[in-house]
């Protein structure tokens, strides 16, 4: 089998390709990313180093990275016609709500563009009888929900009203994705994955950055004083549930009007769970000292400050994950201490060794 994942040397597509790599056999992984500074690219590169180790231990199967832009259409056209892929996972994409209302420039180019010419890649390579791609999988995000007031989020759900560019971005990632399978028959499936953290995670994400500035001295600002909560799923479930899902894509078939019906299907990732964020500080401030990032008398009401709603966020997430459950026999599991006890433990190795 021979997959593509776009993202490759991001968090979650890094994490994937390892998986890949020491858990499956005979397979070729392709990965592209641009390896942009939109946060430090020290982690972009540790990442990718622990990719080459670890393919090195297993030369059964094969790890191949390019690196280059998902807006690139011309890059992406050559890249399939070179390697014809089986499977196409795309992790590609500019993260992050808070940035996309300074900087929409970067979410149009890569989430609508770059998504834009995978779906094109992906129909153009049943050109002359071929096979082609046999599951497109794209990663959609809890943001979608906007600021829906049931609770847990269902795929069911309405999530026609984004509350930043960026959910509205992977919004318009499931419409694109839902119209190139009714289209072009393109077996695909949106991943929302829910508030993913762990080592060698994004910077940008609270975990991380309430570590870096507590490390600092500095106040971490805790937002709507406290009172939200977020379903965070550990990375090693989210890959799980990902390469099930690589494995089991939805099933073509014809309608009534002799066209076939849309190979489509969307699931929630999420560990179902929602922590506040005081309690999820608390236990991060715990595990932080426990693994000597922080010394023992830390004192942590000192560093923190509860602040107003930022424009973009929402309240609440939880993520229903029936579907996932009922299709995949799969329920994420990891507990946020435990999560975050490996976050910290990482964390002291990587900058206090």
């Amino acid at each position: 089998m021979r997959i593509l994942i776009t993202g490759a040397a991001g968090f979650i597509g890094a994490n994937l390709v390892e998986r890949l790599l020491t858990t499956e056999t005979a397979v070729e992984v392709v990965g592209l990313d641009s390896v942009n500074d939109y946060y430090d690219v020290s982690l972009k590169e540790f990442r990718l180093n622990r990719l080459s180790t670890i393919a090195a231990a297993h030369p059964e199967n094969r790890w191949t990275f390019i690196k280059g832009n998902l807006a690139d259409k011309v890059l992406i056209e050559q890249l399939f016609a070179d390697y014809a892929f089986d499977v196409v996972v795309n992790l590609a994409a500019q993260a992050g709500v808070r940035y996309s209302i300074t900087n929409p420039d970067a979410y149009i180019e890569s989430n609508i563009l770059g998504f834009y010419n995978i779906l094109e890649a992906c129909r153009h390579s049943y050109d002359g009888g071929k096979q082609g791609v046999q599951h497109l999988v794209f990663a959609s995000s809890s943001s979608v929900y906007g600021s829906n007031k049931k609770v847990p989020y269902s795929t069911e759900d309405k999530v026609d009203n984004p509350v930043s560019l960026y959910a509205a971005t992977k919004k318009s990632n499931e419409l694109m994705a839902h119209a190139y399978s009714k289209l072009y028959n393109i077996p695909s499936t949106g991943l929302r994955f829910f508030t993913v953290y762990g080592p060698a995670g994004r910077p940008d994400m609270a975990y991380f950055g309430f570590t870096n500035k507590l490390v600092k001295g500095e106040k971490i600002q805790i937002f709507n004083y406290g009172n939200c909560k977020r379903d965070f799923t550990y990375v090693d479930d989210i890959v799980e549930g990902v390469q099930r899902i690589i494995h089991k894509a939805p099933e073509r078939r014809m309608g009534e009007d002799g066209l076939p019906e849309p190979a489509y299907a969307v699931y929630n990732i999420g560990n179902s769970n929602p922590e506040s964020l005081l309690d999820f500080v608390d236990i991060l401030q715990q595990e932080l000292i426990r693994a000597g990032v922080l010394p023992a008398d830390y004192y942590f009401e000192a560093h923190k400050e509860l602040v107003p709603m930022q424009p973009g966020d929402v309240p609440t997430t939880f993520a229903d994950t029936s579907a996932l459950e009922r299709d995949f026999g799969f329920k994420p599991h990891t507990s946020l201490r435990d999560g975050l006890c490996k976050f910290a433990e990482w964390y002291k190795e990587f900058y206090q060794p």
